[in-house]
Order: structure tokens, then sequence, then C-alpha cells
């Protein structure tokens, strides 16, 4: 009559919680050298991702606008759907470079045939934080 050897399986599972426990002690050591982090930041990207919003912001709403008045939109309604989407772009910008960035406080006007937008810039990581008033005008005729 044969016995049934429980050894290997023993081994076995032996082996896989040693494997786990090396892979945690790994998955540990990376977080803790900060090698997680998706851009290394270390002080300069809230101003440089700062400065390329305010930069592109007005040209990127203008643009978006001008397709959804052309689609049959009113120019407000346009502008506004337009810093809608700019926003939630802003937000993953930062996720990719590291950074927080957040547009609040979004003001959307019809001034005499023109829309005037205004808001609020924030950045910050963890060393630095920033905020900057953003203020530009479209004229979608």
């Amino acid at each position: 009559m044969m016995q049934e050897d429980d050894r290997a399986q023993m081994l076995l599972a032996t082996g896989v919680v040693l494997l786990m426990s090396l892979l945690s002690m790994a998955i540990y050591g990376v977080k803790l050298a900060g090698l997680t982090m998706a851009h290394d930041t270390v002080g300069t990207e809230v101003i440089d991702s700062s400065t390329q919003i305010v930069e592109y912001l007005p040209l990127l709403v203008e643009v978006r606008a001008d397709e959804w008045y052309a689609g049959g939109m009113s120019e407000l309604q346009s502008v506004e759907s337009a810093m809608s989407s700019a926003h939630d772009d802003v937000l993953h910008h930062g996720e990719i470079r590291g950074v927080e960035l957040k547009i609040r406080n979004i003001t959307v006007e019809d001034v005499g045939g023109v829309i005037e937008v205004s808001c609020e810039l924030g950045a910050a990581d963890r060393n630095s934080m920033l905020t900057r008033t953003i203020f530009f005008s479209i004229d979608l005729d």
C-alpha cells in the first residue's frame, strides 16, 4: 500500500510564501526610495507647468470653442464647454508631471459680443504652491 507524500506540496507552498515575501519587500523598497514618482519635482515644475498653462490655455479654449460654435452652440455655451474640457486636461497634465494643477473660480461672460474668461490657476507639489490669475477674451465671429 502506498502512502501519500505531502513533502513536495509543502516545499512548493514554502517557495510561494518566500516569493511573495520577497516581492513585498521589493515593492516597499521602491516606494521608500521614491521611485514611484511620475516625475522628479525639484521646485521648478510648479513654475514651468503653470507658465505653460497660462501661455497655451487661451489658444486651446479658443480653438475648442470655435469647433463647438461651428457645430451650432452659442458663443457663451461653446466657451463654457471649452473651459470645462480644458480644466480636465489641465488636471491630467498635472498628474503626468507630478504637479497638482487646478483651475478654479471660472467665470465666462458675454461682454458686447466678446466672451471674457477669467479663472485662477493653482499649482502645487510637495515643496511649493503657486496661484495665478488668468484673464483672456475670445471673439468667435
